[in-house]
């Protein structure tokens, strides 16, 4: 057996890793906690690492499975290839995957990162940047502006903050 790249359709990754499981088919679909601003509160969420694809375990040979039901699954695009044949992976880059992500389960990306330039861009302050120094519970954060040439700590809801460039 040997790993393959299935490209899904735009976020659809996981109906697509769901509709081939219940197929028969071996996936893997690697996943990182993200940060996230949901009605005004930061929330954790699982996303794909890797934008519209994932991982397929595949046989070869007359006893294998049927490749051609894959790219008309529900979420699926298509088996990427390169020419006419499918894009292979090697079992190890799946193992390194892996760890990384039982890693990353418990450390999700923030939004916002302590010393990140932001924009305030609600209230009295509109359109100040400040310096994001850290989260203060679900709904307030902390951010660092200059007023009157001195540095002022503000507490501030996650959702009147941008990220600048």
């Amino acid at each position: 057996m040997h790993w393959y790249l299935v490209h899904t359709k735009p976020k659809q990754e996981k109906c697509a890793f769901q509709n081939l499981q219940q197929q028969g088919y071996r996936c893997y679909l690697p996943m990182l906690p993200v940060e996230k601003l949901h009605l005004g509160n930061l929330t954790v969420v699982d996303e794909p690492l890797f934008p519209r694809y994932l991982f397929i375990q595949l046989e070869q040979g007359d006893s294998a499975k049927s490749w051609v039901p894959i790219r008309s699954t529900r979420g699926v695009n298509r088996l990427v290839c390169f020419g006419s044949e499918p894009a292979r992976i090697d079992d190890i880059l799946i193992d390194l995957l892996r760890m990384q992500e039982a890693s990353f389960q418990h450390k999700p990306e923030r939004l916002f990162k302590p010393g990140e330039r932001v924009r305030l861009t609600e209230g009295a302050f509109a359109g100040i940047e400040g310096i994001y120094q850290m989260a203060e519970g679900e709904r307030r954060v902390m951010v660092l502006i200059e007023l009157l040439s001195k540095p002022v700590a503000m507490r501030v809801s996650p959702t009147s903050l941008r990220k600048t460039n």
